[in-house]
C-alpha cells in the first residue's frame, strides 16, 4: 500500500470522527468504554475523540508531518506495539506512526482502553480493507522485529529484557509540570484545570507538579478551580481517592491545601497520587530553569501561561499533543524509518 493510499485512509478516519452523523456512533461507543472501565467517562472518550480528530488527523496535519519521512520503508516490518491504557485512545498515535511508516502493526491492547482502541482499528478497516492485513491485534508478539512498549518503570524493566535484542523504544514512567510565576490571571488558571485533572491526572501529559516562586499564594488558584468540583467528585472513584488521601494528610499532620476536591501539598517527588498535585518552590526564573533541566528526564511536558517560557505549551494544552509531540521526546517515525 502506497503513502497515499495511507494518507487519504486516515484523513477519512478524521472526517468522519469530525461529522455530525457520527455523533451518535460515537456516544455510544463511549458509553461502552465507560461500561468497562470507570475511569472513561462518556465525556472524556469523546473528548479524546475529537482531540485525535482535530490535531492528528486533517489533511494538512497529516501531509505535513508525513512529508517529513520516508514515504516507504526498504522493507515493511513487524511491529509490535504494546499500548498503555491510562487514558482514553491513548496508543492511538502510536498506532498511526507505526502504520503510516508503512510497517505491520501487532498490536497488543490494554484491557484498560480495549473498546476504543478496537472500535478505531475497525474503521480503519472499513475505510480501507488492505489494512486487515496490516494491522492484528495480538495478546503474544513473538513474531515482531520490532517493539514499542509504554508502561511503569518495573514493566519497562521486563520490557528491556525481553525485547534486548530487537530495535525498540521502551518508554517509562513520566509526568509534567506547569510553571507559574504568581501572575497568572483567573482566565489562565481556569485552563490550568485541564491539565491537573483531565482524564483525572492519569495521564503522563497531566501536571502532577507547580513550579510556583517562594512564598507563592495559592488562594486565587485553589479559589478560581474550587467551582469545579463536582465534575470530578461525581465520579465515585475519584471521590474515593480524594477522601483517602486527604484523611492521610491529616492523620499524619502534612501541610497541605484543599479547595474540596484538590489537595496541594509540597513534595520532591514528582509523580502525585489522584486528587494530589505537588508543588516546588524556585527564588528566580533562572532557578525554574535549572530545576526543569535536571528532571528533564523524567519530564513529559512543561505549561506555563500562554507558553511563554520556550518549549513549554500554554495552560489547558498538556493532553492535546500534536503529531510531533513524541512520548519522552523519542521521535517514533524517525525510528520506524530506520528499521
Amino acid at each position: 500500500m502506497l503513502q497515499s493510499e495511507r494518507l487519504q485512509t486516515f484523513i477519512a478516519l478524521g472526517d468522519f470522527l469530525r461529522s455530525a452523523e457520527a455523533q451518535p456512533e460515537l456516544t455510544e461507543i463511549a458509553h461502552r468504554a465507560h461500561a468497562r472501565n470507570n475511569w472513561f467517562t462518556v465525556a472524556n472518550s469523546l473528548n479524546a475523540l475529537s482531540a485525535i480528530a482535530d490535531e492528528f488527523l486533517t489533511a494538512q496535519k497529516l501531509t505535513d508531518w508525513a512529508s517529513s519521512y520516508r514515504p516507504e520503508p526498504d522493507s515493511p516490518k513487524q511491529v509490535g506495539v504494546v499500548m498503555a491504557g491510562n487514558i482514553p485512545a491513548v496508543g492511538f498515535h502510536d498506532l498511526l506512526c507505526v502504520l503510516m511508516s508503512g510497517h505491520t502493526l501487532l498490536a497488543k491492547l490494554s484491557s484498560q482502553d480495549f473498546v476504543l482502541i478496537h472500535y478505531l482499528i475497525q474503521k480503519i478497516k472499513e475505510f480501507n480493507p488492505a489494512f486487515d492485513s496490516l494491522i492484528v491485534e495480538a495478546e503474544r508478539l513473538n513474531a515482531a522485529e520490532a517493539y514499542i512498549a509504554t508502561g511503569s518503570n518495573n514493566s519497562a524493566r521486563y520490557f528491556d529484557y525481553y525485547f534486548a535484542s530487537k530495535p525498540h523504544i521502551i518508554r517509562k514512567n513520566r509526568s509534567s509540570v506547569a510553571l507559574l510565576i504568581g501572575e497568572e490571571s483567573d482566565d489562565e488558571l481556569l485552563k490550568l484545570d485541564h491539565d491537573l485533572s483531565g482524564y483525572y491526572g492519569l495521564g503522563c501529559r497531566n501536571v502532577s507538579t507547580l513550579l510556583v516562586p517562594e512564598g507563592y499564594d495559592f488562594t486565587p488558584l485553589l479559589r478560581t478551580l474550587e467551582p469545579l468540583a463536582k465534575r470530578y467528585l461525581d465520579n465515585h472513584k475519584y471521590q474515593n481517592n480524594y477522601d483517602y488521601n486527604k484523611s492521610i494528610y491529616l492523620i499524619n499532620g502534612v501541610p497541605h491545601y484543599d479547595n474540596g476536591y484538590l489537595l496541594v501539598t509540597e513534595n520532591d517527588a514528582l509523580v502525585s497520587p489522584i486528587s494530589v498535585v505537588y508543588y516546588h518552590t524556585y527564588q528566580t526564573q533562572d532557578d525554574a530553569r535549572d530545576w526543569l533541566d535536571a528532571h528533564k528526564s523524567q519530564i513529559q511536558v512543561v505549561a506555563s501561561a500562554q507558553g511563554w517560557l520556550p518549549g513549554s505549551v500554554p495552560f489547558g494544552r498538556t493532553q492535546r499533543p500534536g503529531l510531533t509531540d513524541y512520548a519522552d521526546g523519542i521521535d517514533t517515525m524517525a525510528f520506524l524509518s530506520k528499521l
